[in-house]
């Protein structure tokens, strides 16, 4: 982890590998700062929630990771850095890959002048079907 960390661009301190172990050994996957900073913390890895926050964002900003605000101020961040969208469940917070294959869209708007279109992240809200 510590040569994933260094080509990224960033200095592998004891906190951010410790941090990218538990990231990535579990192959990809979404989760939170808290979820990871409890997974820290029964680990042994003696890190604040701040730093935690620090460190996603740092690994987001040198291409390690995406990030996916999908709920108000509720931001997760997925280890699979391909692009591709996401499915999330309301009311259970859990978000996965939608492994369908490419979503169309269609009907963009046009960008503002000088501006042009990076990226367009989907994520599709589901909940139970209602019984009627």
């Amino acid at each position: 982890m510590d040569k994933r960390v260094r080509e990224a661009g960033l200095r592998p301190t004891r906190q951010r590998i410790a941090l990218a172990d538990l990231l990535f050994a579990k192959g990809d996957r979404h989760l939170s700062a808290e979820e990871l900073h409890e997974e820290a913390v029964a680990a042994g890895v003696p890190v604040s929630l701040a730093t935690v926050y620090n460190a996603l964002h740092q690994f987001t900003q040198a291409g390690l990771l995406r990030i996916l605000a999908v709920e108000g101020a509720k931001t997760y961040f997925d280890t699979n850095t391909s692009d591709h969208h996401h499915f999330y469940i309301e009311g259970e917070n859990r978000i996965f890959d939608i492994d369908s294959g490419p979503v169309t869209v269609a009907n963009l708007p046009e960008p503002p002048e000088g501006m042009e279109i990076a990226n367009v992240d989907i994520v599709v809200r589901l909940r139970p079907k209602r019984r009627e």
